[in-house]
């Protein structure tokens, strides 16, 4: 569960009735990306035949840049989650936070699960220093962060740290 009860207007659109505006969105998107990037070889490595986890991750690309539909990159999303269903650990874990990045187009607050799955991925694939690879993990991902969008992320890290298994603490 990486949702709080209560949606943040910050990080739903303008036209949704909220404040985040189309272009802080697609930042989020293309952060999230980088986030589930950075520990997709953690899937690939155990199934690299199976290309939805990366397709999850170019279809927010491309829907940022205007190629795709929303529908599409969600899609694509749930697909890499799927993807995810028959492993454990770090594989699994880099294949939900690819999902997750698919899924920002349609939520934005998918970001921060993008965000929470690359860290347990990070700690899964070292689990005799899980602590340290997940704090180097979150600041290599803070240190993506654009300025544009950096403050609403850190401040929501800080909001729904407790339901992201606590991986944003520093």
């Amino acid at each position: 569960m990486i949702f709080s009860k209560t949606r943040d207007p910050r990080l739903v659109t303008i036209r949704r009735g909220g404040t985040l505006t189309d272009a802080d969105h697609q930042l989020l998107a293309l952060w999230a990306a980088s986030c589930a990037e950075h520990v997709l070889e953690l899937f690939e490595s155990a199934r690299p035949h199976d290309p939805r986890p990366r397709q999850a991750i170019n279809y927010s690309r491309a829907w940022v840049r205007g190629e795709v539909k929303m529908m599409q990159a969600r899609a694509a999303g749930g697909h890499a989650m799927g993807a995810a269903r028959n492993l454990r650990g770090a594989p699994r874990f880099a294949a939900y936070a690819a999902g997750q990045a698919g899924a920002v187009a349609h939520v934005a607050a998918h970001d921060l699960g993008a965000a929470a799955y690359a860290i347990k991925a990070a700690q899964a694939a070292t689990p005799d220093d899980a602590g340290a690879a997940g704090r180097r993990e979150c600041r290599w991902q803070r240190d993506q962060l654009p300025d544009a969008v950096r403050e609403l992320v850190l401040d929501d890290q800080r909001l729904r740290n407790d339901i992201c298994w606590s991986v944003f603490d520093s």
